[in-house]
Protein backbone atom coordinates (compact mmCIF):
# COMPACT_ATOMS: atom_id res chain seq x y z
CA UNK A 1 0.00 0.00 0.00
CA UNK A 2 1.29 3.44 -0.92
CA UNK A 3 1.83 5.88 1.93
CA UNK A 4 -1.05 8.27 2.47
CA UNK A 5 -0.52 11.70 0.94
CA UNK A 6 -2.34 14.87 1.83
CA UNK A 7 -4.05 14.92 -1.61
CA UNK A 8 -5.66 11.55 -0.89
CA UNK A 9 -7.54 13.00 2.05
CA UNK A 10 -11.04 14.30 1.32
CA UNK A 11 -14.05 15.76 3.08
CA UNK A 12 -17.68 15.05 2.17
CA UNK A 13 -19.94 17.82 3.45
CA UNK A 14 -23.62 16.97 3.83
CA UNK A 15 -26.23 19.34 2.46
CA UNK A 16 -28.72 20.31 3.80
CA UNK A 17 -27.08 20.97 7.16
CA UNK A 18 -27.21 23.64 9.83
CA UNK A 19 -29.99 26.15 10.39
CA UNK A 20 -33.51 25.01 9.59
CA UNK A 21 -36.33 27.50 8.95
CA UNK A 22 -37.64 27.26 12.54
CA UNK A 23 -34.23 27.95 14.08
CA UNK A 24 -33.52 30.79 11.66
CA UNK A 25 -36.88 32.35 12.55
CA UNK A 26 -36.28 32.02 16.31
CA UNK A 27 -32.76 33.47 16.28
CA UNK A 28 -33.78 36.37 14.03
CA UNK A 29 -36.76 37.00 16.34
CA UNK A 30 -34.42 37.60 19.29
CA UNK A 31 -32.08 39.75 17.18
CA UNK A 32 -34.96 41.86 15.83
CA UNK A 33 -36.47 42.19 19.31
CA UNK A 34 -33.17 43.54 20.63
CA UNK A 35 -33.05 46.05 17.76
CA UNK A 36 -36.70 47.06 18.12
CA UNK A 37 -37.08 47.28 21.90
CA UNK A 38 -33.49 47.47 23.17
CA UNK A 39 -31.72 45.30 25.73
CA UNK A 40 -32.47 43.44 27.83
CA UNK A 41 -34.76 40.95 26.10
CA UNK A 42 -35.55 37.89 28.20
CA UNK A 43 -35.67 34.43 26.63
CA UNK A 44 -37.24 31.43 28.35
CA UNK A 45 -34.86 28.46 28.01
CA UNK A 46 -32.25 28.37 25.25
CA UNK A 47 -33.82 29.93 22.14
CA UNK A 48 -32.32 27.00 20.21
CA UNK A 49 -30.08 24.21 21.49
CA UNK A 50 -26.70 25.61 20.55
CA UNK A 51 -24.09 26.94 22.96
CA UNK A 52 -22.52 29.41 20.51
CA UNK A 53 -25.85 30.91 19.44
CA UNK A 54 -26.83 31.47 23.07
CA UNK A 55 -23.48 33.13 23.94
CA UNK A 56 -23.69 35.39 20.89
CA UNK A 57 -27.20 36.56 21.80
CA UNK A 58 -26.19 37.05 25.46
CA UNK A 59 -23.39 39.34 24.29
CA UNK A 60 -26.01 41.44 22.46
CA UNK A 61 -28.23 41.80 25.53
CA UNK A 62 -30.44 38.71 25.69
CA UNK A 63 -30.97 37.25 29.16
CA UNK A 64 -31.78 33.54 29.25
CA UNK A 65 -33.92 32.25 32.11
CA UNK A 66 -35.32 28.84 32.99
CA UNK A 67 -38.81 29.98 33.97
CA UNK A 68 -41.07 32.98 33.38
CA UNK A 69 -41.07 33.79 37.12
CA UNK A 70 -37.47 34.97 36.69
CA UNK A 71 -38.57 37.68 34.25
CA UNK A 72 -39.37 41.04 35.89
CA UNK A 73 -43.05 41.98 35.60
CA UNK A 74 -43.99 43.87 32.45
CA UNK A 75 -40.82 42.92 30.53
CA UNK A 76 -40.56 41.21 27.13
CA UNK A 77 -39.98 37.46 27.03
CA UNK A 78 -39.34 35.31 23.97
CA UNK A 79 -40.49 31.68 24.04
CA UNK A 80 -37.99 29.29 22.47
CA UNK A 81 -38.36 27.39 19.21
CA UNK A 82 -39.20 24.21 21.17
CA UNK A 83 -42.58 25.49 22.32
CA UNK A 84 -44.23 25.91 25.72
CA UNK A 85 -47.32 24.56 27.44
CA UNK A 86 -50.53 26.56 28.00
CA UNK A 87 -49.52 26.85 31.68
CA UNK A 88 -46.44 28.88 30.67
CA UNK A 89 -48.57 31.27 28.60
CA UNK A 90 -50.86 31.67 31.62
CA UNK A 91 -47.90 32.42 33.93
CA UNK A 92 -46.71 35.09 31.48
CA UNK A 93 -50.16 36.74 31.46
CA UNK A 94 -50.26 36.74 35.27
CA UNK A 95 -46.91 38.56 35.33
CA UNK A 96 -48.04 41.04 32.63
CA UNK A 97 -45.19 39.95 30.40
CA UNK A 98 -45.10 40.95 26.75
CA UNK A 99 -44.54 37.69 24.91
CA UNK A 100 -42.98 36.87 21.55
CA UNK A 101 -43.72 33.26 20.72
CA UNK A 102 -40.87 31.87 18.59
CA UNK A 103 -42.20 28.30 18.71
CA UNK A 104 -41.38 26.56 15.44
CA UNK A 105 -44.57 26.31 13.34
CA UNK A 106 -43.93 22.58 12.92
CA UNK A 107 -43.95 22.15 16.71
CA UNK A 108 -47.15 24.22 16.86
CA UNK A 109 -48.64 21.75 14.37
CA UNK A 110 -47.99 18.88 16.81
CA UNK A 111 -49.54 20.95 19.66
CA UNK A 112 -52.65 21.47 17.55
CA UNK A 113 -52.87 17.76 16.75
CA UNK A 114 -52.65 16.96 20.46
CA UNK A 115 -55.46 19.38 21.28
CA UNK A 116 -57.64 18.07 18.47
CA UNK A 117 -57.30 14.40 19.40
CA UNK A 118 -57.69 15.14 23.12
CA UNK A 119 -60.95 16.96 22.37
CA UNK A 120 -62.17 13.72 20.73
CA UNK A 121 -61.16 11.78 23.86
CA UNK A 122 -58.31 9.85 22.25
CA UNK A 123 -55.38 8.47 24.17
CA UNK A 124 -52.25 10.03 22.68
CA UNK A 125 -48.91 8.19 22.64
CA UNK A 126 -46.21 10.85 22.32
CA UNK A 127 -42.95 9.35 21.05
CA UNK A 128 -40.06 11.42 22.35
CA UNK A 129 -37.34 11.92 24.95
CA UNK A 130 -38.29 12.45 28.57
CA UNK A 131 -37.37 15.91 29.82
CA UNK A 132 -36.95 17.48 26.38
CA UNK A 133 -38.51 20.95 26.27
CA UNK A 134 -40.55 20.13 23.17
CA UNK A 135 -42.04 17.05 24.84
CA UNK A 136 -42.90 19.05 27.95
CA UNK A 137 -44.64 21.71 25.85
CA UNK A 138 -46.68 19.23 23.81
CA UNK A 139 -47.60 17.14 26.87
CA UNK A 140 -48.86 20.28 28.57
CA UNK A 141 -51.52 20.74 25.87
CA UNK A 142 -53.44 17.68 27.10
CA UNK A 143 -51.69 16.09 30.08
CA UNK A 144 -54.61 13.84 30.97
CA UNK A 145 -54.60 12.31 27.47
CA UNK A 146 -50.88 12.09 26.66
CA UNK A 147 -48.38 9.48 27.76
CA UNK A 148 -44.74 9.49 26.73
CA UNK A 149 -43.21 6.60 24.80
CA UNK A 150 -39.45 7.01 25.14
CA UNK A 151 -38.03 4.39 22.77
CA UNK A 152 -38.69 0.71 22.17
CA UNK A 153 -38.12 -0.30 25.78
CA UNK A 154 -41.12 1.68 27.00
CA UNK A 155 -43.63 0.23 24.51
CA UNK A 156 -44.56 -2.68 26.77
CA UNK A 157 -45.39 -0.30 29.64
CA UNK A 158 -48.09 1.58 27.69
CA UNK A 159 -51.60 1.37 29.19
CA UNK A 160 -54.63 2.82 27.39
CA UNK A 161 -58.33 3.26 28.16
CA UNK A 162 -59.66 2.27 24.74
CA UNK A 163 -57.33 0.72 22.13
CA UNK A 164 -59.79 1.70 19.38
CA UNK A 165 -59.30 5.42 20.20
CA UNK A 166 -55.55 5.71 20.09
CA UNK A 167 -53.18 7.92 18.09
CA UNK A 168 -49.42 8.47 18.10
CA UNK A 169 -47.61 11.80 17.75
CA UNK A 170 -43.88 12.49 17.99
CA UNK A 171 -41.22 14.97 18.94
CA UNK A 172 -40.08 16.67 15.73
CA UNK A 173 -36.35 15.96 16.11
CA UNK A 174 -36.20 12.17 16.41
CA UNK A 175 -34.46 9.55 14.30
CA UNK A 176 -36.84 8.68 11.47
CA UNK A 177 -35.75 5.01 11.50
CA UNK A 178 -36.01 4.60 15.28
CA UNK A 179 -39.44 6.27 15.34
CA UNK A 180 -40.68 3.92 12.61
CA UNK A 181 -39.43 0.97 14.69
CA UNK A 182 -41.25 2.26 17.76
CA UNK A 183 -44.47 2.80 15.81
CA UNK A 184 -44.24 -0.72 14.33
CA UNK A 185 -43.85 -2.19 17.83
CA UNK A 186 -46.78 -0.12 19.12
CA UNK A 187 -48.96 -1.34 16.26
CA UNK A 188 -48.14 -4.94 17.17
CA UNK A 189 -49.68 -4.22 20.58
CA UNK A 190 -52.41 -1.88 19.34
CA UNK A 191 -53.43 -2.72 15.75
CA UNK A 192 -55.98 0.13 15.68
CA UNK A 193 -53.33 2.77 16.45
CA UNK A 194 -53.90 5.81 14.20
CA UNK A 195 -51.09 7.69 12.46
CA UNK A 196 -50.97 11.50 12.73
CA UNK A 197 -52.52 13.35 9.76
CA UNK A 198 -49.02 14.26 8.56
CA UNK A 199 -45.52 13.27 9.59
CA UNK A 200 -44.52 14.90 12.88
CA UNK A 201 -40.76 14.54 12.41
CA UNK A 202 -39.88 17.82 10.77
CA UNK A 203 -38.65 18.14 7.19
CA UNK A 204 -35.27 19.49 8.34
CA UNK A 205 -34.59 16.60 10.71
CA UNK A 206 -35.46 14.13 7.95
CA UNK A 207 -33.42 15.96 5.31
CA UNK A 208 -30.31 16.15 7.51
CA UNK A 209 -30.60 12.46 8.30
CA UNK A 210 -31.01 11.63 4.59
CA UNK A 211 -27.89 13.65 3.77
CA UNK A 212 -25.75 12.07 6.49
CA UNK A 213 -26.80 8.58 5.32
CA UNK A 214 -25.37 9.49 1.90
CA UNK A 215 -21.96 10.42 3.24
CA UNK A 216 -21.69 7.89 6.08
CA UNK A 217 -21.12 4.86 3.87
CA UNK A 218 -18.07 6.49 2.28
CA UNK A 219 -16.64 8.03 5.45
CA UNK A 220 -14.08 6.65 7.90
CA UNK A 221 -15.16 9.37 10.31
CA UNK A 222 -18.24 11.61 10.48
CA UNK A 223 -18.01 14.83 12.49
CA UNK A 224 -21.37 16.30 13.50
CA UNK A 225 -21.24 19.92 14.62
CA UNK A 226 -23.78 20.54 17.36
CA UNK A 227 -24.29 20.95 21.09
CA UNK A 228 -24.79 18.06 23.46
CA UNK A 229 -28.35 19.10 24.36
CA UNK A 230 -29.41 19.17 20.69
CA UNK A 231 -31.61 16.14 20.04
CA UNK A 232 -31.42 16.34 16.25
CA UNK A 233 -27.60 16.66 16.34
CA UNK A 234 -27.22 13.58 18.55
CA UNK A 235 -29.49 11.64 16.19
CA UNK A 236 -27.14 12.52 13.29
CA UNK A 237 -24.25 10.85 15.13
CA UNK A 238 -26.33 7.71 15.62
CA UNK A 239 -27.53 7.66 12.00
CA UNK A 240 -23.97 8.09 10.70
CA UNK A 241 -22.82 5.03 12.66
CA UNK A 242 -25.88 3.01 11.59
CA UNK A 243 -25.21 3.77 7.91
CA UNK A 244 -21.57 2.82 7.66
CA UNK A 245 -19.31 5.40 9.28
CA UNK A 246 -16.53 3.68 11.21
CA UNK A 247 -16.68 6.44 13.84
CA UNK A 248 -18.79 9.53 14.48
CA UNK A 249 -18.42 12.32 17.03
CA UNK A 250 -20.45 15.34 18.13
CA UNK A 251 -18.46 18.56 18.59
CA UNK A 252 -19.56 22.05 19.55
CA UNK A 253 -16.81 23.52 17.40
CA UNK A 254 -13.46 22.77 15.75
CA UNK A 255 -11.51 23.11 19.01
CA UNK A 256 -12.96 19.81 20.23
CA UNK A 257 -11.65 17.72 17.30
CA UNK A 258 -8.93 15.40 18.55
CA UNK A 259 -5.93 14.68 16.33
CA UNK A 260 -6.09 10.94 17.02
CA UNK A 261 -9.54 10.77 15.42
CA UNK A 262 -7.83 11.53 12.10
CA UNK A 263 -5.14 8.79 12.32
CA UNK A 264 -5.42 6.49 9.30
CA UNK A 265 -8.49 8.35 8.02
CA UNK A 266 -8.80 9.23 4.33
CA UNK A 267 -12.44 10.40 4.15
CA UNK A 268 -14.17 12.60 6.73
CA UNK A 269 -17.88 13.34 6.53
CA UNK A 270 -19.07 16.64 8.02
CA UNK A 271 -22.57 17.79 8.86
CA UNK A 272 -24.27 19.97 11.45
CA UNK A 273 -27.47 20.01 13.45
CA UNK A 274 -30.43 22.23 12.70
CA UNK A 275 -29.43 24.89 15.25
CA UNK A 276 -25.80 25.30 14.16
CA UNK A 277 -24.53 28.47 12.42
CA UNK A 278 -22.51 27.80 9.26
CA UNK A 279 -19.43 29.59 10.63
CA UNK A 280 -18.90 26.66 13.02
CA UNK A 281 -18.83 24.24 10.08
CA UNK A 282 -16.34 26.55 8.34
CA UNK A 283 -14.14 26.29 11.41
CA UNK A 284 -14.23 22.49 11.26
CA UNK A 285 -13.31 22.52 7.56
CA UNK A 286 -10.40 24.88 8.29
CA UNK A 287 -9.17 22.56 11.05
CA UNK A 288 -9.39 19.55 8.74
CA UNK A 289 -7.53 21.46 6.00
CA UNK A 290 -4.64 21.96 8.43
CA UNK A 291 -4.41 18.16 8.59
CA UNK A 292 -4.32 17.74 4.81
CA UNK A 293 -8.03 17.34 4.16
CA UNK A 294 -8.18 19.94 1.42
CA UNK A 295 -10.40 18.14 -1.10
CA UNK A 296 -13.91 19.21 -0.08
CA UNK A 297 -17.12 18.10 -1.85
CA UNK A 298 -20.75 18.80 -1.01
CA UNK A 299 -23.24 15.94 -1.17
CA UNK A 300 -26.84 17.13 -1.63
CA UNK A 301 -29.37 14.29 -1.93
CA UNK A 302 -32.34 16.57 -1.20
CA UNK A 303 -32.90 20.28 -1.70
CA UNK A 304 -34.40 22.52 0.97
CA UNK A 305 -36.15 25.86 0.56
CA UNK A 306 -38.53 26.22 3.53
CA UNK A 307 -38.90 29.65 5.12
CA UNK A 308 -41.11 30.86 7.99
CA UNK A 309 -42.27 34.40 8.71
CA UNK A 310 -41.36 36.06 12.02
CA UNK A 311 -43.69 35.75 15.05
CA UNK A 312 -46.79 37.88 14.51
CA UNK A 313 -46.28 39.94 17.71
CA UNK A 314 -42.90 41.09 16.39
CA UNK A 315 -44.05 41.60 12.78
CA UNK A 316 -46.80 43.95 13.96
CA UNK A 317 -44.36 46.21 15.84
CA UNK A 318 -41.76 46.10 13.06
CA UNK A 319 -44.40 47.23 10.55
CA UNK A 320 -45.55 50.01 12.86
CA UNK A 321 -42.02 51.38 13.16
Amino acid sequence: MEPQTPTSRRVLVAKPRGYCAGVDRAVIAVEKALEQYGAPIYVRKQIVHNTHVVKTLEARGAIFVDETEEVPEGEIVVFSAHGVSPAVHQEARQRSLRTIDATCPLVTKVHNEAKRFAAKDYDILLIGHEGHEEVEGTSGEAPEHIQLVDGLDSVDKVQVKDPSRLVWLSQTTLSVDETNETVARLKERFPSLIDPPSDDICYATQNRQTAVKEIAAESDLVIVVGSDNSSNSKRLVEVAKDYGAKASYLVDDASLIRDEWLDGVTTVGVTSGASVPEELVDGVLARLAEHGFGDVSEVEPVQESMRFSLPHELRKDLRAS
